[in-house]
């Protein structure tokens, strides 16, 4: 297989204490934290091509821009879902986005690379 534009994946989680701004540092109201929509975003956008990786290859986050729009409470379900508009090579661009039960809370765009796993922990472990 390849990695090619059109690729897809929706990720899910129910907002608990966990996710909430107040819990996050990120805010002081029971809401979902910023930082934690954004994180399934970029959940969604690894795993919309991680089956098409090579073995000892992974994708990394380079860049994030998204809007939140709207606050989501506690027991609500978020679905962040990416999808693949553009290869460069290594260079992976998704239009991303983020909805609750009442519609779009967050959408943007998100870059990640191709790397070598073992490569990449080196860069990290020889610091």
């Amino acid at each position: 297989m390849a990695i090619v534009e059109g690729l897809k994946h929706t990720s899910s989680l129910v907002v608990d204490q966990q996710h909430l701004a107040s819990n996050v540092g990120s805010g002081d109201l029971d809401v979902l934290a910023t930082p934690m929509m954004i994180a399934l975003m970029e959940n969604a956008a690894m795993l919309a091509v991680a089956p098409e990786l090579v073995e000892g290859q992974s994708t990394v986050g380079g860049m994030i821009s998204s809007s939140h729009l709207k606050p989501t409470g506690e027991g609500n379900t978020v679905t962040a879902t990416a999808e693949l508009i553009k290869v460069e090579g290594r260079k992976l661009h998704f239009k991303i986005s983020a909805s609750d039960n009442e519609g779009v809370i967050g959408e943007g765009e998100h870059l990640r690379f191709i790397i070598s796993k073992e490569k990449f922990m080196s860069k990290v472990n020889n610091k």
